[in-house]
């Protein structure tokens, strides 16, 4: 078995030189920078998930039908109960887009965002649903989106992975959300957790350098002595290479996550207290410094699959969970935005499905695959404009009904790929995150 790269101090040795080995061997290396189909709009993505399904009459869908008809206790089609937002809903900015009190920071960005109203998913139930919004499937294990990314650009910063996912706690499916499953493993993302030990073994464990250099260089050779009598496998290699990446994790990492020479201004943008390594605040200032160095994909997960925003019983849970998000993830696009980054990073905040507009019981919504809302912002998606319009209660699309096989197939648009033709050959075909279908929304294309 190849040794594993965090076993104590044993990491392979000089990222550089077995790159340069699989170049003397004739092999591409896997993360390379690639050329898109055409020319991109956006160079990275950061994806903020929010498990659950938040709500999105509750948020960026305004309904005043819903409002006036449940206030007046009319029941939907004369035998469901109507519940109406808990949140006010105002025009923002000077595009007017109603958003409502629920994200009041993310309001104030009102004209850095595009959101779709219209989102409709296939499976109304958290597992699957989550692997829907994250691999184009409900039904079968596939490759994450994250990992089609990387697959199809590789990484201008050999030192990091192309994918990261700061998760703090595991979601729906687990690691299935950064799984690159068919893919070679090298395209899966890498989990980075809050805390004292964000990546487990990160820290180089020899007394020095000269004694590590000598620990990895007989690693080195066990390893490909392993691989010589195995060279049907490329598992074993994709490893191999993937532990070339983590190497130059360990001195590329430390200082993506040392916040220290960040000013007091940037720190209260996110709302994070000065040494605090903890917290969505946390994670979204860590994925802005990810994005200057490089790195291709990074998804931030907020909770994990409990008390997330699965409001069956009282829809004011909402609340606390909204606060956790909105001042980080305005903070996010304002600094972006300040930086010059926002125009070739793609954010994107979704979750998994919405909640249905009547009640159940008396204060809770249920699971709704059949309308949602999401919204992009940067990397060249139009600004201050809603795409896709919801029926007066926001049961179904009625106008621009937008499925998450075209939400995939555009995000792959503007980082320059026709996701009819980003595939990979598995079992005798060849198959791509949108399956067969998906259409790219070209209206909110700048």
């Amino acid at each position: 078995m190849v040794q594993s790269l965090f076993c104590g101090s044993m990491m392979l040795p000089a990222v550089w030189s077995q790159l340069l080995a699989a170049e003397t061997r004739g092999e591409e290396n896997p993360l390379a920078p690639k050329a898109p189909h055409f020319q991109a709009k956006a160079k990275q993505v950061i994806f903020i998930y929010l498990p659950g399904g938040f709500s999105h009459v509750d948020s960026f869908d305004y309904k005043p039908k819903l409002i006036d008809d449940a206030k007046n206790g009319r029941l939907y089609q004369g035998r469901r109960t109507l519940l109406a937002p808990l949140w006010d809903y105002k025009p923002r900015g000077k595009s007017g887009l109603m958003i409502s009190d629920l994200f009041p920071n993310i309001a104030e960005c009102a004209d850095d965002l595009c959101v779709i109203n219209s989102l409709r998913g296939d499976h109304n139930d958290h597992f699957q649903a989550t692997l829907g919004i994250h691999t184009g499937s409900v039904t079968f294990k596939r490759p994450s989106i994250g990992s089609w990314v990387s697959y199809g650009m590789g990484t201008e910063n050999q030192n990091l992975p192309s994918f990261v996912a700061l998760a703090p706690q595991l979601p729906y499916t687990g690691g299935q959300v950064w799984d690159s499953d068919f893919l070679p493993a090298v395209h899966q993302g890498t989990r980075v957790v809050a805390g004292d030990e964000p990546v487990p073994n990160l820290n180089r464990r020899s007394p020095s350098t000269k004694i590590q250099a000598t620990e990895l260089s007989l690693l080195e050779r066990f390893n490909r002595r392993h691989l010589r009598g195995r060279t049907t496998d490329p598992q074993l290699e994709a490893r191999i290479k993937s532990y070339e990446t983590a190497f130059g994790m360990q001195r590329a990492m430390p200082e993506v996550l040392d916040l220290s020479k960040e000013t007091d201004a940037t720190l209260k943008l996110y709302g994070i207290e000065r040494g605090q390594t903890t917290g969505f605040g946390w994670q979204c200032l860590v994925a802005r410094r990810m994005v200057e160095r490089g790195v291709r994909f990074i998804e931030l997960i907020d909770v994990g699959a409990s008390k997330n925003w699965d409001a069956h019983g009282d829809m004011k849970t909402h609340e606390p969970l909204a606060r956790n998000v909105d001042l980080a993830t305005a903070g996010l696009l304002r600094d972006l935005k300040s930086r010059g980054l926002l125009d070739q990073t793609l954010v994107v905040f979704t979750t998994e499905f919405g909640r249905s507009p009547t009640a159940e019981g008396e204060y809770g919504r249920g699971h709704f695959c059949f309308n949602f809302s999401s919204w992009l912002a940067g990397g060249g998606v139009k600004t201050g404009m809603t795409w896709g319009r919801s029926d007066d209660y926001g049961m179904k699309p009625v106008e621009n009904e937008c499925h998450v096989h075209d939400f995939h197939a555009t995000i792959l648009h503007l980082l320059g790929f026709d996701h009819t033709k980003l595939t990979y050959r598995h079992g005798g075909r060849d198959y791509r995150l949108t399956d067969v279908h998906g259409n790219v929304i070209s209206e909110i294309i700048a």
